[in-house]
């Protein structure tokens, strides 16, 4: 007699297709984490050395401005449609290539002989970030047991605190030691320790996707109708600073606004639509990535409006004005594993209603800052807005990805990236329409005001949260 097979091993296949070993949770956690990580920590060190490659380059400033415009449109236009690929075709495999392009175009930029090619360039990356991204979330959303989940994204949120938080000084050492090429060739190294943890059967996860939803055809109208309102709405948004109100600004909200009706309606009528309605409906999914678009705009509109006035009103220095927010980053990478346990004994309800609340209030307290403010002062205030980002981002993407089936992982990891992409653009708007043509420094106190508003209305969403966590009950067929 053959020996029985231990509970829980792979089962030999008798159709000749070769045997798919469960995945490592480590590995893919790992693997996650990375490729966050490369992407946050690129994000960061670029501002930097913008000046340096404009230098050196013989660059004009809005063409560096383009260097980081392009990409950030680029991965806002592809995040939904790639994570849509990533259900159909497997995350890992879109993690690869993602993460091989990244590092391709970034080696591609280090050796660019002009700003047009780092432009050009930095797209490509764009698009090999919007790969990638969504496929972290839908790695690990496949290939986690559900309570494991809550551990490894708050994991994931602690790392991608640290990279943004590191990446400032890092950029900073490189382009003053080494160059501003040498801030791009840092990517490589971890893009190839993401594409090698990502590697083998061992990664793969083991709920493959489903094989109707690989022979279902791909809605191209829905994923260009959405690339185009993203596109128009964040390229307005990042543009209403520099040109106010303007007639391209309102022109490239109204074409938004219609791109999204014509999108809404397309979906309707879809067979297998890029964007679910039903997912949308979730009473989990909905009100937690309104309380993500809330949370960031809030919390990165008060950090323009507190950039200007420790700078402006307080006299201090790039550097000195960066040691005084610290506390944020520490916060954020301390608060995001404190969130699991808080999430775990309160549920996600609680987790959130306390993150929201302490942005809400860390952000009043901001306004409240005046010319004589204090090292701790300000510090308590950058501390209260860090443990409460750090908890929402935490227990508001379990809640996305949980929320969603694991047919549909990819696209609810677009969905959170795309939030948190328009949400600061969102935020920076609108304190630079509060200050109008007051300094922003000096408009800290009516900013930060409404930005409070805008963060108080995510713990009206938080309230709609179911009180537990919650499986998706829909599937795809």
């Amino acid at each position: 007699m053959r020996p029985a097979q231990p509970a829980g091993a792979a089962q030999p296949v008798t159709s000749g297709r070769p045997v798919r070993q469960a995945p490592r949770p480590g590995l893919v956690l790992a693997a996650s984490v990375t490729g966050a990580v490369l992407v946050a920590l690129d994000g960061t060190v670029l501002t930097v050395t913008q000046p340096t490659l404009q230098h050196d380059l013989h660059a004009s400033v809005p063409a560096v401005q383009w260097t980081s415009t392009g990409y950030l449109l680029t991965v806002a236009a592809l995040l939904v449609p790639a994570g849509r690929l990533g259900d159909r075709y497997g995350h890992r495999r879109l993690f690869t290539l993602g993460v091989a392009g990244f590092a391709a175009a970034s080696a591609g930029i280090a050796l660019a002989p002009g700003i047009g090619w780092v432009i050009a360039l930095r797209v490509l990356q764009g698009v090999a970030g919007a790969l990638l991204q969504p496929a972290t979330l839908g790695l690990l959303r496949t290939a986690l047991p559900a309570e494991r989940l809550p551990g490894a994204i708050a994991a994931r949120t602690s790392a991608i605190g640290l990279a943004a938080a590191a990446g400032p000084l890092v950029g900073g050492a490189l382009t003053t030691h080494l160059g501003w090429r040498a801030v791009f060739l840092l990517g490589i190294p971890l893009a190839a320790a993401a594409g090698l943890l990502a590697r083998g059967p061992l990664a793969v996860p083991a709920a493959a996707p489903e094989p109707a939803a690989g022979r279902a055809g791909f809605d191209l109208p829905g994923a260009a109708l959405l690339a185009l309102a993203l596109a128009c709405l964040v390229h307005a948004l990042t543009a209403l600073p520099g040109t106010g109100w303007s007639a391209p600004t309102l022109l490239g909200l109204a074409a938004s606004a219609g791109f999204g009706l014509a999108l809404l309606r397309q979906e309707r009528r879809a067979a297998r639509p890029l964007l679910p309605l039903d997912l949308l409906r979730s009473a989990a999914v909905a009100p937690a990535l309104g309380i993500l678009l809330t949370a960031s705009a809030a919390l990165f509109g008060t950090l323009f409006l507190a950039t200007y006035y420790l700078q402006d009103v307080l006299g201090l220095s790039p550097l000195r004005s960066a040691v005084r927010a610290a506390p944020l980053a520490l916060a954020m990478v301390l608060a995001a594993p404190a969130s699991a346990t808080s999430a775990k004994r309160r549920g996600p309800r609680g987790a959130l209603l306390l993150g929201t609340s302490l942005i809400t209030g860390g952000a009043l307290l901001i306004a409240r800052l005046g010319p004589g403010a204090g090292a701790v002062e300000v510090g308590g205030c950058f501390l209260l807005l860090g443990a409460g980002f750090g908890t929402v981002m935490a227990t508001a993407t379990v809640a996305i990805v949980r929320g969603a089936p694991a047919a549909e992982a990819g696209v609810a990891g677009g969905l959170q990236q795309t939030v948190l992409n328009v949400g600061p653009a969102l935020g920076v708007a609108l304190a630079t329409t509060i200050a109008g043509r007051t300094a922003p420094g000096a408009a800290l106190a009516p900013g930060a005001s409404a930005l409070a508003a805008v963060a108080a209305a995510g713990i009206l969403l938080a309230a709609r949260l179911p009180a537990e966590a919650t499986q998706p009950a829909l599937t795809r067929r």
